[in-house]
């Protein structure tokens, strides 16, 4: 479609094409309402996770508010229980659930978002929709802190390891993904691997996501259920995070981390030294696990409309829709700080769906 052709009109447009927006697509779909699908399928774990990666989720996390179509589903139907989940196995799930929803994906990107949800694509086409479903997943929100290295890279845009061997790499950050990168580089060659973090050396040992199950199920049953729990309650679930995300790693990775160097308790003093006292050689790359900092004007399409903000992440509804943007839903992890860290994981995804889906019904129906 050109620029210059009539608009297309769709109750729904889901910008994004990661788990949160295929599972918000099917959703929307499975009640009847017009849906559109802008993005590359899976862009982020296609384009920012490398090849050799697993996954620390089990098979029980899924897509589908419906239940049916399944990751569980999927690798029974391929005679398949790998454990742990290669990264592989989940795109091919993805692509196997996105056939069988019946989602057409437009690959193309959208450039500018106008109020009243007119989305110019980068193709030139346009779409009109009553409502939008925003999920631009985390690639725009990596951080790196001020002080990084002007040649220094994020884990999420370190790929391929090749151009590592060799090197010194010093690893900033302590968490799975920390611990996976060191190991992967160490596999292609990397000379020396030292991983600095504030907290403690992780222990590896199996363990259990299922504590997430519950908070979830609150999200579904108690409107606002995270945003009215007594702050002690959220201090708990974040230190289970903490625990389980931060402290423990899986116990499959361990084996792979011979002659890799941790430095726990410690700080980066200078590109050439530790607050360990250790010396870091001439020319060490730096890699940064540093997590992911909200700011949705990161996020070219949404930038310049004026949404309302706490922290850099967007003040959101019961349904999490934009309160100053009535419509305009943004599930992910742009949804955290007011429905809780669950939902920047694929658990948390077809329970989003769940409630966006139910808003857009209600809602398109009232204005019929």
């Amino acid at each position: 479609m050109s620029g210059d052709a009539a608009p297309a009109h769709v109750d729904v447009l889901v910008i994004g094409a990661g788990p949160y927006g295929l599972a918000a697509a099917k959703a929307a779909r499975d009640r009847g309402l017009a849906t559109a699908i802008v993005g590359t399928p899976m862009a982020f774990w296609r384009e920012h996770m490398p090849a050799g990666m697993f996954l620390r989720s089990g098979p029980d996390w899924h897509l589908d508010h419906a239940g049916e179509l399944t990751l569980e589903r999927h690798l029974r139907e391929r005679g398949e229980t790998p454990d742990p989940l290669p990264l592989r196995h989940f795109l091919d799930y993805a692509d196997w659930f996105t056939r069988a929803a019946g989602l057409e994906i437009r690959d193309d990107h959208v450039t500018a978002l106008r109020p009243g949800f007119s989305a110019t694509l980068a193709s030139g086409a346009t779409i009109q929709a009553r409502r939008v479903v925003a999920a631009p997943g985390s690639a725009h929100f990596a951080h790196l802190p001020e002080w990084a290295p002007a040649d220094a890279v994020h884990t999420c845009e370190l790929i391929e390891f090749g151009d590592y061997a060799g090197a010194d790499v010093a690893i900033v950050g302590g968490r799975q993904s920390a611990y996976e990168w060191a190991a992967l580089l160490a596999e292609h060659g990397a000379r020396r691997v030292d991983v600095v973090h504030r907290h403690p050396t992780p222990r590896f040992a199996p363990v259990s996501w299922r504590f997430v199950d519950p908070h979830v199920d609150s999200t579904l049953a108690t409107p606002n259920w995270w945003r009215t729990l007594p702050q002690a309650e959220r201090d708990a679930i974040g230190r289970r995070f903490w625990e389980v995300g931060r402290l423990t790693l899986e116990p499959w990775l361990e084996p792979r981390l011979d002659g890799v160097v941790s430095h726990p308790h410690t700080t980066v003093e200078s590109p050439a030294r530790l607050s360990d006292g250790t010396a870091l050689a001439s020319g060490t790359r730096f890699v940064f696990a540093t997590g992911y900092r909200a700011d949705v004007e990161r996020v070219p399409y949404l930038r310049g409309l004026g949404i309302a903000t706490r922290n850099g992440f967007p003040d959101l509804d019961h349904a999490m829709a934009s309160t100053s943007h009535p419509g305009l839903h943004l599930p992910g992890f742009t949804a955290t700080q007011d429905f809780g860290p669950f939902f920047g994981f694929v658990k948390g995804a077809p329970a989003a769906a769940t409630l966006i889906a139910r808003a857009l019904e209600t809602a398109l129906a009232r204005a019929l």
